[in-house]
């Protein structure tokens, strides 16, 4: 069994597994599922890190690919970003562990060229659908756009129109605001949104 366990074919499946499982938790926390599943992937992968000669180059690397990650998350130019942790995470753990030289993973290339596309593929559009339906979801619902910035399609004080997220929401201020300017969405009253101008300060 520890032969197995210590096999760096078997390792390097875990590893990547235990990686993709931990950033699918990063990205839909909660769960439950993919933490327990990230554990108890990364922790088979760390005995056999322990265990086997591996390149300290490349488990830098993995470590690093959760920044790129991160940043996907929370920047506009997502998609260098991911594609940057992807590469980061296939290279790291194709090479962490050492072969008969630092340049030769011990991992066999077909294992690894087979598991860096399917892993990679998967990270890229579950990444990608997981933030487009956070987007969809802050686009419909009033509740989730408070605190967001727009612009008043109308002139603004009963009632009037703005654009928050993409969408064309009813609004309303306490003070006017002429069309055209930037708004902050405050608060809301069913379907209708409060706001105040962007260059009010913040109570």
């Amino acid at each position: 069994m520890e032969t197995f366990l210590l096999n760096p074919n078997f390792a390097y499946l875990a590893l990547v597994l235990g990686f993709l499982l931990a950033m699918m938790a990063l990205i839909t926390p909660g769960t439950g599922l993919f933490e327990i599943g990230a554990l108890f992937a990364l922790l088979l992968a760390g005995w056999a890190v322990y265990n086997l000669p591996i390149n300290f180059w490349a488990l830098i690397l993995l470590v690093l690919s959760v920044v790129p990650f991160v940043l996907a998350l929370l920047a506009k130019s997502r998609y260098i970003y991911l594609g940057l942790s992807i590469l980061a995470l296939v290279l790291g753990s194709a090479f962490l562990f050492r072969g008969e030289a630092w340049w030769k993973p011990a991992v066999h290339p077909l294992l690894a060229l087979v598991a860096s596309a399917l892993a990679g593929g998967f990270m890229w559009f579950a990444t990608l659908k997981v933030l487009e339906a956070r987007q969809e979801r802050l686009a419909h619902d009033p509740q989730a756009v408070v605190g967001s910035l727009g612009e008043a399609k109308t002139a603004i004080h009963d009632e009037g129109s703005v654009q928050v997220a993409g969408e064309l929401w009813s609004a309303r201020s306490e003070r006017a605001i002429p069309s055209g300017a930037q708004v902050r969405v405050v608060g809301r009253e069913g379907l209708i949104l409060l706001v105040e101008s962007a260059s009010q300060p913040l109570s």
